[in-house]
């Protein structure tokens, strides 16, 4: 998991709109200044695309291409929206190389809680909410938790409260040594899995709050190799091994080792960024004893 909080999701939501609309205004300012030649030939070069592949892609040349990345060209509004679909542009840096390019941004930022998107929210917290007694959350771009259901709520109900200050953080809040931290049993593998996949995350968004977030999750203190805490240890008894069908997060809760696989959902073709960067995260049970135990709550 990429762990979230047991605040109510109102409260969570509320903490999020404003940095981002922060991140958008000083990506927009920095985007305007470098021209969208040299910004598209960035996204191009980070994506290992050729500037005839990339010609192929679009419906366009090699040599258009090269006129847009030094400047000879200024490509229609048409154009940049056709590039960053096939460069795998997230959608606020479409906005940014539409402004870059002279044009006004396509991709509104609504606040979550605005009522724009009350059916939006009102459906992704049925659907967390649906999933109880099992874990889910939703986090947004910076992994802050906008919303979390009752089975995130039960597995942080040992982390301190100055954890659970706004904005919760579900990368902060799983590798923190107050956090959750302590309690994986395969604490090695899955903090190195939760680093992949922001280092992922990096190179698509090229985020530097990201960034930032990486490099002080990073540098939390975890236990080496070979101490206590360090290997896969379960509490399960000889010959009940499970054969895992992917790397479960394997934690401590009242006395027991519950088992999760992690599964991220996203939205089909956003056209607000906003949305494009919501991400709900599900915790499925990995083993008949989690599965026992979580419905045994229910009971």
């Amino acid at each position: 998991m990429t762990a979230a909080a047991s605040a109510s999701p109102s409260a969570a939501r509320a903490a999020a709109p404003s940095a981002a609309r922060s991140a958008a205004r000083s990506t927009g300012a920095s985007a305007v200044d470098k021209g969208v030649g040299p910004l598209l030939r960035g996204w191009r070069e980070q994506r290992r695309v050729s500037q005839l592949e990339l010609a192929l892609r679009a419906d366009s040349s090699a040599r258009h291409i090269s006129f847009v990345e030094t400047g000879r060209s200024r490509p229609s509004e048409e154009m940049v929206l056709r590039l960053a679909e096939h460069l795998d542009v997230p959608v606020r840096d479409r906005n940014a190389l539409l402004l870059a390019a002279g044009y006004a941004p396509r991709y509104p930022e609504t606040p979550l809680d605005d009522p724009a998107l009350d059916a939006l929210r009102e459906g992704v917290e049925r659907l967390i909410q649906g999933y109880e007694p099992y874990p889910a959350f939703v986090v947004d771009a910076t992994y802050n938790v906008v919303a979390a259901n009752r089975g995130i709520a039960m597995l942080l109900d040992t982390v301190p409260e100055h954890l659970l200050a706004q904005p919760l953080n579900a990368m902060r809040l799983t590798l923190h040594p107050e956090g959750l931290a302590p309690r994986i049993r395969n604490l090695r593998e899955w903090r190195g899995h939760l680093l992949a996949q922001m280092e992922r995350d990096i190179a698509l968004r090229r985020s530097e709050p990201l960034r930032a977030l990486y490099e002080e999750v990073a540098a939390y203190p975890y236990p080496a190799e070979g101490s206590p805490g360090s290997e896969n240890e379960s509490d399960e008894g000889p010959g009940e091994t499970v054969p895992y069908f992917a790397l479960p997060m394997q934690i401590e809760h009242d006395g027991r080792v519950l088992s999760f696989i992690s599964s991220i959902s996203t939205f089909n073709t956003p056209m607000d960024v906003t949305v494009a960067e919501l991400a709900i995260e599900t915790l499925l049970p990995a083993d008949p004893a989690t599965v026992k135990y979580l419905q045994s709550l229910m009971s």
